[in-house]
């Protein structure tokens, strides 16, 4: 998989080719060559190709992996200020713990969307499934984009204990 290093270094063989178009649009129109403008057209594609291979350097597209964390999906995202992932309803609180951190890693990045004081939140739910055919949503936890002035983390991580000891009493039926 390509890193951002190796996007910035083709970045600098897509400008190198850009500026050689440019010089060459450029005698183009000094000599008055019939197929100038068509090579005005190729300039601005390798401009723009330039310019996306450079935003590509920036934003890393390697997924971050917290040991003890769960396979999630994501089931809602606004696009801006809230996330609602889905988890097992067998995980753990260190496990839940540990797959907040992951989520909060892999989604919450700066280029998302929100107005002003929106704080951007993740929130871990799972299906519990009842007697007489119906499902419940539980929340078991969130975490939020602040930070927590406990520990001095960028993330403020809750874990709903009370939820996840109703799960594991749900689940062990002795």
């Amino acid at each position: 998989m390509l890193t951002p290093t190796d996007f910035f270094e083709v970045t600098k063989y897509a400008g190198a080719a850009t500026l050689t178009m440019a010089v060459i649009t450029l005698i183009a129109f000094i000599a008055g060559w019939g197929f100038r403008f068509r090579l005005v057209g190729v300039t601005g594609f390798i401009g723009v190709l330039t310019v996306g291979l450079f935003g590509l350097s920036f934003q890393p597209f390697s997924r971050t992996t917290i040991p003890g964390a769960v396979p999630f999906q994501t089931v809602y995202d606004s696009g801006s200020a809230q996330i609602a992932i889905a988890v097992p309803p067998t995980i753990t609180p260190s496990a839940l713990e540990a797959t907040l951190q992951q989520a909060a890693s892999n989604l919450l990045k700066p280029s998302r969307l929100g107005l002003l004081g929106q704080v951007a939140t993740i929130r871990a739910r799972t299906l519990v499934h009842e007697a007489g055919g119906v499902s419940r949503l539980v929340y078991l936890g969130e975490v939020k984009a602040i930070p927590n002035p406990e520990t001095g983390e960028p993330l403020t991580i809750t874990v709903q204990r009370d939820q996840l000891a109703q799960l594991a009493a749900a689940a062990d039926p002795s």
